[in-house]
């Protein structure tokens, strides 16, 4: 019994996951959910009470899933080889979650998505901004700023398919700051 309760809940969370990151979430109700997931529209309320709690529990449990898979990923070695891991985690996120990453990008302007992001990445501010500082940048808080501006713009195109020199982005990326 409990193993269908989950497998009920799980193709909740990924018929939502699908529909609110194509047709967005607020075109999608509750019943094309229940429809798609081939459950009640009361067995969402019952797991997730509402459709905005159903929308938090995506974005939550998303960030959850990629800090889990990419936790080592952030880890500070040396200045050169973070900067090269800032420069390619856009592409690694999205090809490892590119549903969950195209949701987000749509619910870049929501506050609890944006929120959320802001969070995820918070961390990581500090740590370029130490890594250009090392390497002896002039205007490393500006360098900081710039980099996170091109990772953020790279995840977003990325993540919604107009981003097509993917790898010839980030390698130009990596001589502009002669990484490699």
């Amino acid at each position: 019994m409990k193993e269908s309760v989950l497998s009920r809940k799980e193709r909740i969370m990924k018929e939502a996951l699908l529909l609110f990151s194509d047709q967005g979430y607020t075109n999608t109700s509750t019943k094309t959910i229940a429809q798609n997931a081939g459950v009640s529209e009361a067995l969402i309320f019952k797991h997730f009470g509402n459709k905005d709690a159903l929308l938090v529990y995506l974005i939550k449990s998303g960030y959850r899933k990629v800090l889990t898979h990419h936790r080592g990923m952030m880890t500070y070695r040396e200045p050169k080889e973070f900067l090269r891991t800032m420069i390619n985690l856009p592409s690694k996120l999205v090809s490892a979650e590119p549903i969950f990453w195209r949701l987000q990008e749509r619910l870049s302007h929501h506050p609890f998505s944006k929120q959320q992001h802001e969070q995820f990445m918070k961390p990581v501010q500090p740590i370029i901004h130490r890594a250009f500082k090392e390497l002896g940048y002039e205007s490393p808080e500006f360098e900081t700023e710039f980099l996170l501006l091109i990772i953020d713009t790279l995840w977003k195109k990325e993540a919604i398919g107009e981003l097509e020199n993917t790898m010839e982005l980030t390698l130009f990326l990596e001589k502009k700051y002669n990484l490699i």
